[in-house]
């Protein structure tokens, strides 16, 4: 494959296009397990008054113009996440969808400012159920591309094997010797001084006016990432509550949250919660959010008034997104996210 040809050229497009008849068969599988859970696959408008309230998430914003000539601003959204969750208020128990998704200051090998997201709901289950579900699509994922491995660069990981569960504490403490839950509260509150101090014990590089999350995201970089779904999937399970905006605390420790992530060979696939459904708390937790995109990138995103509406009746529920373009790259084998996009960003 010749990297330095346009992907439309007939060469690299033949180059291209097994990968990209695996990426569909994927789809497909995918879309069949679901089918067979009795989930309702949906089509979210990516139209939104909101591209997200997390500080760290950047959208592309546009102006919808209507009939009478006024400009309005809206934003490509960053997840379907607050429409899927209006669904679930509306009623709906089993939803999925496979959307576009825009995200800005994002680019490399495994990003692209414009991606595809599989996310999925279920309403009543517990979280635990959806990282079942991942590693059932992982299973899949390699089945269709004719593998029994998923791989990224050097690194394997054998997706059929038990996979790993480490809580964030756990992987902090084994892969980098750090004790993260001393500098968390039993509020949940943190404390940048205590990490700081882990961080200098360990000879971690630091900026002396790091936050406690940007400490939390070296470490997590650094040490912990590569590490992560070396050899087996690994599920890395009760985030910091702070590093977890929409997601509901575990009972009994305010600590932390009922959010995971999924890694394979050490690329992380999915991000999901056991949801927040209080609005007081989710208006909160969005201002906290915005004030420190404030202050590190001098912009904020409006909340979306209707989705903090629609938390008062939607019911309990679980959810979760994950990459798939990430996921068909490692099933197989392509070393770029554009090398499995149909048509990849300019």
């Amino acid at each position: 494959m010749n990297p330095a040809s346009p992907w439309w050229t007939p060469s690299r497009h033949a180059d291209r296009r097994p990968l990209l008849r695996t990426r569909n068969r994927i789809q497909a599988a995918i879309r069949g397990r679901l089918a067979a859970e009795g989930f309702t696959e949906v089509d979210p408008a990516a139209l939104a008054i909101s591209p997200g309230n997390e500080a760290h998430l950047h959208g592309f914003r546009t102006d919808a113009i209507g009939n009478d000539g006024v400009p309005r601003q809206m934003y490509l959204h960053t997840s379907p996440e607050f429409a899927m969750k209006k669904l679930l208020a509306a009623g709906e128990e089993r939803i999925h969808a496979f959307s576009h998704v825009w995200r800005n200051r994002e680019r490399g090998a495994l990003h692209s400012p414009e991606f595809t997201m599989l996310e999925w709901y279920r309403v009543g289950e517990s979280y635990e159920r959806l990282m079942q579900d991942t590693v059932t699509f992982l299973r899949l994922a390699a089945g269709e591309a004719g593998t029994s491995v998923l791989r990224h660069r050097d690194r394997t990981c054998d997706p059929f094997a038990e996979p790993e569960r480490l809580t964030v504490a756990e992987a902090f403490q084994v892969h980098a010797g750090v004790d993260l839950m001393a500098s968390i509260n039993v509020d949940g509150s943190t404390s940048a001084d205590r990490l700081a101090m882990e961080l200098d014990r360990i000879g971690q590089r630091r900026a002396a006016d790091d936050t406690w999350s940007d400490m939390l995201s070296r470490v997590l970089s650094d040490k912990v990432e590569p590490h992560l779904g070396a050899g087996r999937i690994t599920i890395l399970d009760h985030y910091p509550a702070a590093e977890a905006a929409l997601a509901r605390k575990v009972p009994g420790d305010a600590r932390v949250a009922e959010r995971f992530e999924v890694y394979a060979c050490g690329v992380e696939l999915a991000n999901g919660f056991g949801e927040l459904t209080d609005p007081a708390e989710q208006r909160l937790r969005f201002q906290a959010e915005m004030a420190e995109k404030a202050r590190v990138y001098g912009e904020t995103y409006p909340l979306d008034e209707d989705f903090l509406a629609a938390l008062a009746i939607m019911p309990p529920a679980a959810g979760i997104a994950m990459g798939f373009d990430r996921v068909v790259m490692l099933a197989t084998g392509a070393p770029r996210i554009d090398d499995v996009m149909w048509t990849p960003v300019p």
